[in-house]
């Protein structure tokens, strides 16, 4: 046979595998069914409605320029963002390794020079040298689609990062807001607390300057004295409250304790609650939560696994080929002689590799994949329900917490009027301090009271916006990485352009 024929012959072989490459083994995935009600399982009221709802910068809502400026910088610096979006750039690169993998899995160039010794009964008097040169390329063909299911695989993973950064995106803008309003609701629990210190202080005042006059018991200057020394003993817990709330939120910001105290100087008080709140409805929410996109994500890479680990029933086939130049011989090794047209050689050819015999392995590892990819589809409706869950448990605690606010504004207004009313009384003697004493008492725990219900109806949006999946949409695309970040990684390694500026990737479009 010609070498004509031969190459007519492996062209042929080669054509064949390729035209009949595109089965691909293991089952089509299906996106699941999420169990959902056609609506919410409580009324809407209190300013809730089930409009579409705009989340992409949800905490807008309550009109604080420093909250929306501390937001924007957190989404900026903070860390563990950073690292979801590192995370993504790794997907990325792992995407591109399975889609590499689809082409000729080696080429690989050599060259040898050996000098070589022969044993003297060989007849060879004298050490000479071996030269070669040659390159070797093998390509398996994706018979079975393994390859292709390893491509689906990276592509779900990296999808599923791009999900899992716009989960911390959504975690991140709700811990800030929450952080701010807890700053924000410890300093209004202080200013109360400064507030009644004075009123006790006034109190304590009439009571000592009555019993230094004789006209009152020393009883009563003692329970004033009480009262003041109490309410003077629980600034400082306050106080450290303050401090840890306020090293909570720089830590979100990516900064040292301490650094946004002078910043929060200048702000508002607790966040004003809008007059009305959109909440769409619940399927709209499990089509807006990453977390969903995640589990669905997760499961897809499992069914691809699956297929991958069912590749390995049937046998494998490669197109394996080499060229090479080659000298020396004893008597006869020149360098130059490598290049000399009687070097040459070639080879070329298919082969196949069938594991026939595996004692059970490939069949068990299908069914660990397929026990994997179950688990991902129960997960899946697990995060569902847990979906439901968390927002049906806002909508709940933004009734509640509403409610209990509303009663307490007349309870403190009850309050204050009654604490007037017993010193007046008191100072004018028609009252003993026990009445003072008891309604002082009871202004400052009503007023605490009502400050914590604020706070925790702040809490309750908060919570509300996070369950519906707000804060990640206003992402333009891949996560940006800090600049420094960037800085540091294209001076160690060559990213291509994985790792671009701003700048750079709107001048590329």
């Amino acid at each position: 046979m010609t070498i004509r024929q031969s190459l007519a012959r492996i062209g042929a072989t080669i054509s064949a595998l390729m035209l009949s490459a595109c089965t691909l083994v293991g089952p089509n995935f299906e996106t699941p069914q999420a169990p959902t009600l056609p609506d919410w399982s409580v009324d809407l009221d209190n300013g809730l409605d089930s409009g579409d709802a705009d989340l992409a910068r949800w905490w807008e809502v309550f009109e604080d320029p420093l909250l929306n400026e501390l937001v924007d910088d957190a989404l900026a610096a903070n860390n563990t963002l950073e690292i979801a979006a590192l995370s993504v750039l790794e997907a990325r690169a792992q995407l591109g390794i399975a889609t590499g993998s689809q082409w000729p899995q080696t080429q690989v160039a050599a060259g040898q020079s050996t000098l070589l010794s022969p044993p003297e009964n060989t007849g060879v008097t004298s050490a000479y040298w071996q030269h070669t040169l040659g390159a070797t390329v093998n390509w398996e063909i994706d018979f079975w689609g393994r390859y292709q299911r390893a491509i689906e695989t990276a592509n779900a993973a990296y999808l599923g990062s791009i999900a899992s950064y716009q989960q911390a995106r959504v975690l991140l803008t709700a811990a800030v807001v929450g952080a701010y309003a807890a700053v924000r609701t410890i300093e209004e629990q202080r200013n109360i607390a400064q507030e009644n210190l004075a009123l006790q202080q006034r109190s304590y005042d009439i009571a000592k300057v009555l019993y230094d006059q004789g006209q009152d018991s020393e009883l009563d200057m003692q329970q004033a004295q009480t009262l003041l020394l109490a309410t003077q003993s629980a600034i400082p817990a306050i106080d450290a409250d303050l401090r840890k709330a306020r090293n909570a939120l720089s830590l979100l910001l990516g900064e040292l304790p301490g650094s946004v105290t002078e910043r929060l100087a200048a702000g508002k008080g607790i966040p004003v609650l809008p007059q009305s709140v959109s909440v769409g409805f619940p399927a709209d929410m499990l089509r807006r939560r990453p977390d969903m996109r995640q589990a669905e994500l997760t499961a897809m890479a499992l069914n691809a696994q699956v297929g991958l680990a069912e590749a390995d029933l049937y046998p494998s086939f490669s197109l394996a080929g080499s060229i090479g130049l080659a000298s020396g011989a004893p008597g006869n090794d020149s360098f130059g002689d490598l290049f000399d047209g009687d070097a040459f050689s070639w080879s070329i050819g298919p082969s196949f590799v069938w594991p026939f015999l595996n004692y059970g392995r490939i069949r068990n590892n299908i069914r660990v994949q397929d026990a994997r990819l179950q688990q991902a589809l129960v997960n899946y409706a697990e995060t569902a329900l847990s979906a439901a869950r968390e927002t049906e448990d806002a909508l709940a605690d933004w009734d509640g917490n509403l409610e209990q606010a509303a009663i307490l504004v007349q309870s403190v207004a009850s309050a204050r009027r009654s604490n007037e009313l017993a010193t007046l009384r008191y100072a004018e003697g028609y009252s003993d301090y026990q009445r003072v004493l008891d309604a002082q008492q009871a202004l400052f725990s009503q007023q605490q009271r009502l400050v914590a219900a604020q706070g925790a109806s702040v809490g309750s949006l908060i919570a509300l916006y996070k369950a519906l999946g707000g804060g990640w949409e206003a992402l333009p695309g891949d996560p940006e990485l800090d600049e420094d970040t960037r800085r540091q990684m294209t001076e160690r390694t060559n990213w291509g352009d994985l790792v671009e500026a701003p700048d750079d990737a709107a001048t590329q479009e």
